[in-house]
């Protein structure tokens, strides 16, 4: 049967959604655990976190653990191919250093390697709206994913149909003007949201980032990316996408 599980780390609600008719005792436990432990290293708003340690300069990267290592190196390939639209190390909110955009992202995907290592085939991972969907929703049938109208609650703008995809959208839905372009230090307001389409959590995550803050050039941009599509909102409520995207929406608003 159908079974789901949703606990509060990293500031947002994470959601676990089997299909699988059983699974090992233990393995969400272990899912959460790994979770937390990520949260636990990389949360810029505890004081003891090796990531608030770094900022505050009381550890040296060489010294932090490998995941650490691992995560800023992925981050600053990022910034170099995201022309600085994506910086992790150019956050002056919290000090400068705020790998988050990449970190949520790559946390998912660590849990959902622990599920495939277990043997889950058909699960859906949510958390706060970035998404890694594995196998089929239902026997044959894709996971359907809304995402959500910028300006009414109850509504979705659009709806994309994936199996073996990661999902994951940027935008000033909750927290108004928060992600700053890190090339000019101000809000990027030139969109409502950004949600892109790829293999891989970490990534799809980073690009919808890097290319809400680039506006609607990002689409062209995440375009270039191998196997990545994307949709935007714009300012005025339109919905444009890149023409690979035609295979994942379901509908559109």
């Amino acid at each position: 049967m159908p079974a789901t599980r949703v606990e509060h780390i990293m500031g947002t609600a994470i959601s676990i959604d089997l299909r699988d008719a059983a699974i090992a005792p233990g393995v969400l436990d272990r899912v959460f655990d790994h979770l937390r432990d990520i949260d636990a290293r990389f949360s810029t708003y505890r004081e003891d976190s090796e990531i608030s340690r770094l900022a505050r300069g009381e550890l040296v990267e060489d010294d932090c653990s490998p995941d650490v290592r691992h995560v800023l190196s992925a981050c600053d390939h990022l910034a170099v191919t995201t022309g600085g639209a994506f910086d992790a190390r150019r956050q002056p909110a919290v000090g400068g250093l705020d790998p988050s955009g990449y970190v949520k992202g790559w946390a998912v995907e660590e849990a959902a390697w622990i599920l495939d290592d277990a043997g889950v085939v058909d699960y859906m991972i949510n958390a706060g709206g970035d998404i890694v969907a594995r196998g089929h929703a239902d026997a044959g049938q894709p996971w359907r994913i809304g995402v959500r109208h910028p300006d009414h609650l109850d509504r979705v703008a659009a709806v994309v149909a994936v199996t073996d995809r990661a999902v994951a959208t940027s935008g000033t839905y909750e927290r108004g003007d928060h992600i700053v372009d890190p090339r000019t230090g101000r809000p990027a307001t030139d969109l409502r949201s950004m949600t892109v389409v790829g293999p891989r959590l970490a990534f799809a995550d980073a690009y919808a980032t890097a290319a809400f803050v680039m506006g609607i050039d990002g689409l062209g941009w995440v375009a270039d990316r191998p196997d990545h599509e994307a949709m935007a909102i714009t300012t005025d409520g339109r919905l444009v996408w890149t023409p690979g995207m035609d295979r994942y929406l379901a509908s559109a608003a």
